[in-house]
């Protein structure tokens, strides 16, 4: 099909400029409606398997997938969040992060950049949200990393800050792990068969274990009297999520904290202290008007490190920022 362009002299700069048509992608030899058609298959395909699919080149394919997700970004605009998450991915060795923000309420990442996960950076976000919506915000949920709390009280003093249970459970199982390593170091011969690659059954919910898992689990903490009052330890302190109210909460914790004594667990007492320097943001959970979907930033960082599997090779950082930011949206 062939259209005739019309092309005129533009008195103001002298150029001769050409007609747009509006059913055209950027890419002026394909329409909009097949740029969709690309972006919609690279949601689910990665950008070789599509470029090969349609015999088109891979350069082709991703400016395409990139006016498309450009296209959703823009229809979704920047919403005024309530509850936001805010957590770190690394884009490649070396320590190089990007900060992630996601909207917990509609469920959808809002914002990557920052160039670490510095104070700095993440104050970028608040300027990129504006102060009005910046206001807006109830409740933030981090990780304990000291530049985003900063940012946050500084920005959005008015946000009740929770921390991220993930993450303090994750403390968590590292203090058992290194029991266990500790456990491993001091005994010898036989003794240690028990403890030998048992890291993930110790790590792991009972529920979540096999039949061999919870006898190997069994035997374990039979055989190794500091790893069963570790493990215990790790188990029971899950109740702590269950309480509606602070004091009841607190009462558990210093109730938990001296159980500690004389066990001679270095790891879970420098965890407790952790937790008793981070109180306030872990005292938040109890309060009903912060009862959010937390499980949704690690499901949003599962999927992110999918995306970035999907474009091994890739050193696009715009391209990774379009990814992110669509991955929850609706195809156009």
């Amino acid at each position: 099909m062939a259209f005739e362009v019309r092309r005129v002299d533009c008195r103001t700069c002298g150029k001769v400029k050409s007609e747009q048509l509006d059913f055209l992608a950027d890419n002026p030899f394909y329409t909009k409606r097949f740029a969709r058609h690309i972006g919609r298959r690279c949601r689910q395909s990665c950008v070789r398997d599509v470029a090969k699919e349609f015999k088109l080149d891979w350069h082709t394919v991703k400016s395409l997938d990139k006016q498309y997700m450009t296209e959703q970004i823009k229809r979704a605009g920047m919403p005024g969040p309530k509850a936001i998450g805010i957590d770190e991915i690394s884009i490649r060795k070396g320590h190089t992060y990007r900060i992630v923000v996601s909207d917990l309420i509609r469920k959808r990442p809002i914002w990557f950049g920052g160039e670490d996960r510095s104070e700095a950076s993440m104050a970028m976000f608040y300027e990129a949200l504006g102060p009005r919506k910046s206001a807006g915000i109830r409740l933030a949920v981090m990780d304990m990393w000291k530049p985003f709390r900063k940012a946050a009280q500084a920005h959005a003093p008015q946000a009740a800050i929770l921390f991220d249970k993930f993450h303090i459970m994750a403390h968590l199982g590292n203090a058992l792990d290194a029991v266990r390593k500790a456990e491993y170091a001091r005994l010898s011969g036989k003794d240690r068969r028990y403890i030998k690659g048992q890291k993930y059954t110790l790590l792991s919910h009972r529920e979540n274990l096999s039949v061999d898992g919870k006898a190997a689990l069994k035997q374990l903490l039979a055989a190794n009297k500091r790893l069963n009052t570790a493990y215990l330890l790790k188990e029971s302190f899950g109740q702590l999520w269950d309480y509606q109210r602070e004091g009841w909460a607190r009462r558990f914790f210093d109730n938990w904290r001296k159980s500690l004594r004389w066990q001679r667990l270095k790891p879970f007492e420098k965890f407790a202290g952790l937790i008793e320097r981070h109180w306030d943001g872990i005292a938040a959970h109890c309060r009903a008007e912060n009862k959010v979907p937390l499980g949704f930033v690690e499901g949003l960082n599962n999927k992110i490190r999918v995306i970035q599997r999907r474009a091994y090779g890739l050193r696009d950082e715009e391209y990774l920022r379009l990814k992110v930011l669509t991955c929850m949206l609706p195809a156009l």
